[in-house]
């Protein structure tokens, strides 16, 4: 039973002509994929969770494991979740740090300490740092609801291991440095979001 609902990331022909002129390897990537289509979970909360489920499994284990806490526990909400103990959450198939750091949260949000409406009007920067704040989130999980809940433009994750590969494939380069990484995230910029669900496709499709 999926509860949470979910959409596609929002974007258009804007940014695919300015990923294309800027970058004519990626823009005959675009071109040979055609419009890819990235699910985005826009509840913040819920994308929370779902992005600590994510942290270092693949991808196939995320999707079993999302299915089973829906099904499980109904609504991902804080008030559900802040109800249910760690053992329970646990029980999805999850480390039992994940539990507890889901179940933190949970509680902080129920609570009144953590208000995760208030990251709307911050800025890309001051959501990672924010969020950096809290026990078990770290820059990639932040710019993963960044990215994946809140459709900034601009999000592309150096701590992403499959954005790297996707990098790393469109370029045919043997190992990508930090310094190379930058280079391109910054001829993406403004719309490095769209470069990463392509560089996410690519890392996934077979050579």
């Amino acid at each position: 039973m999926q509860t949470v609902k979910t959409k596609f990331f929002q974007y258009g022909t804007t940014e695919i002509i300015y990923l294309k002129q800027v970058d004519e390897i990626l823009g005959e990537a675009i071109e040979s994929l055609g419009k890819v289509e990235r699910i985005i979970i826009p509840d913040l909360f819920s994308a929370l969770v779902y992005a600590i489920i994510g942290q270092q499994i693949s991808v196939k284990a995320v999707h079993t494991i999302w299915s089973r806490v829906q099904e499980r526990f109904g609504e991902i909400t804080a008030q559900n979740i802040s109800k249910i103990s760690t053992h329970e959450i646990q029980q999805c198939g999850i480390t039992v740090r994940k539990a507890g750091y889901i179940k933190s949260i949970a509680d902080m949000v129920v609570q009144g300490d953590l208000n995760l409406n208030e990251l709307y009007n911050l800025s890309d920067e001051e959501v990672i740092k924010k969020l950096s704040s809290l026990h078990g989130i770290g820059v990639w999980t932040a710019e993963m609801l960044l990215l994946n809940s809140m459709e900034r433009p601009d999000v592309v994750s150096w701590g992403d291991i499959a954005i790297r590969r996707g990098m790393m494939k469109l370029y045919g380069l043997s190992e990508l440095t930090k310094e190379q990484f930058n280079e391109y995230r910054n001829r993406y910029s403004p719309y490095g979001s769209v470069a990463s669900i392509y560089l996410w496709k690519l890392s996934f499709e077979k050579s």
